[in-house]
């Protein structure tokens, strides 16, 4: 049976009203990122903010894998707008585009958290799979976790994405799960400060992450918007990083 632990019969927020939270938080954060120093006050509140948008985004993802009605489409959408985001995504990060003819042909793999979203829901399609032994699963996951540093929030992502769909009937060890695969991020600018290093605190707003379990216990169950709603989220992200970084880098 179906736990609603995290339900709140009716109230609360829609996966759709979340998704938009998620996006104006990931704007922000990216406006921050092109233009807000990261060491300011306001750069650390923008990058706060920011925080919220890869784990609710991961669990959408978890979400997603239960409720879709063809798993194997899923994952191709997710593929097709992870390649088209690679370009915007290398092009805002580094003022350049990925492909170079230099020196030769050159492609560069640092890509976006589309990546690494499309590599937790294949980890979670692998978990929940009766045709593959459990030892073998476990390898196959070690292996995505691998292949998913090149991608935004690396292997972070991947993980969360896991253990939100193996606890997906039940909030709390969803919570619990999310926080301790969160721990070494969210406890960084201590070990930097315990290690000297003058920068330590470029790196508090990583705490942001812990907001992101109040939006989602507010998750009512529905899925909110209407069917081409979920179109708005896959074109925006790859728009808005090319927009920004245009205006960043050209203007």
């Amino acid at each position: 049976m179906k736990n609603t632990e995290n339900k709140t019969n009716g109230l609360g927020m829609s996966a759709y009203t979340l998704k938009i939270i998620a996006i104006i938080a990931m704007l922000i954060d990216h406006i921050a990122w092109a233009f807000v120093p990261t060491g300011t006050i306001l750069g650390q509140v923008m990058h706060t903010i920011g925080r919220i948008t890869a784990p609710i985004m991961s669990y959408f993802i978890s979400e997603g894998f239960y409720h879709t009605h063809n798993v194997k489409k899923y994952a191709l959408r997710l593929g097709i707008f992870a390649i088209i985001s690679h370009i915007p995504y290398y092009y805002f990060m580094n003022g350049q585009l990925p492909i170079s003819f230099a020196n030769g042909f050159q492609f560069k793999i640092q890509t976006s958290v589309i990546y690494t979203l499309l590599l937790g829901l294949i980890s979670l399609i692998i978990w929940n799979s009766e045709k593959i032994d459990k030892k073998l699963k476990i390898l196959l996951i070690i292996l995505i976790c691998i292949i998913a540093i090149p991608g935004d929030w690396s292997f972070i992502t991947v993980l969360w994405i896991l253990f939100f769909g193996i606890n997906h009937n039940n909030f709390s060890d969803q919570v619990s799960s999310f926080t301790i695969i969160s721990i070494p991020i969210i406890v960084s600018p201590l070990l930097m400060l315990l290690n000297n290093y003058n920068d330590w605190y470029k790196q508090i707003f990583h705490i942001g992450i812990l907001l992101a379990i109040p939006l989602l216990k507010q998750y009512n169950g529905k899925p909110g918007g209407n069917k081409n709603s979920k179109w708005f989220f896959y074109i925006f992200y790859p728009l808005h990083l090319l927009i920004l970084g245009l205006i960043k880098y050209e203007f």
